[in-house]
């Protein structure tokens, strides 16, 4: 396995599993199947683009991506000194493995390296107790529940906060 920062050529991976995360656990993400399914590959080559303030890290087994993990900076000059996790995800047979530790690991290892960014959030369904205990393990701290943060259809998911400071 290889994990490492993705790039714009690594577009229609990323999309692949994205779109395999948003179809195969909807409770898991706050982003749906339809808003995705409309992207171009273009649009994702952008979102792919590394900085400092923003980059996405990647597990590879062979040329698949079987794992995720998005990182950006808050922009505002309030807000610069926080940091914020999104897209989290490891394909259901590598699950169990250390992929998720592994991409957590290198990418708080490349958030550390921010000096300016003393705090990184994420947010987390409560329907994902495994990820929660990950998060939990690299020193993460819960700081609120949001009841109903999601509504899919007619059910309402709740969201876990949580935060590490550095």
């Amino acid at each position: 396995m290889q994990i490492r920062l993705l790039i714009p050529d690594d577009a229609e991976e990323w999309i692949r599993l994205r779109l395999e995360a948003l179809e195969g656990d909807p409770t898991a993400f706050g982003a749906s199947l339809e808003e995705y399914r409309s992207l171009s590959i273009e649009e994702v080559k952008k979102r792919l683009w590394s900085s400092e303030d923003a980059f996405v890290v990647g597990a590879f087994e062979e040329q698949r991506l079987i794992g995720m993990a998005g990182f950006y900076r808050e922009k505002g000059l309030k807000s610069r000194h926080k940091g914020r996790i999104w897209g989290v995800y490891v394909t259901p047979r590598a699950r169990g493995a250390g992929v998720g530790q592994g991409m957590m690991r290198m990418l708080l290892d490349r958030v550390s390296a921010i000096p300016e960014v003393e705090q990184v959030l994420l947010s987390v369904t409560g329907t994902q107790a495994t990820a929660i205990r990950l998060y939990q393990s690299l020193g993460f701290k819960s700081f609120g529940r949001e009841p109903g943060a999601l509504k899919i259809g007619d059910r309402y998911i709740d969201e876990e906060h949580l935060i590490l400071r550095k």
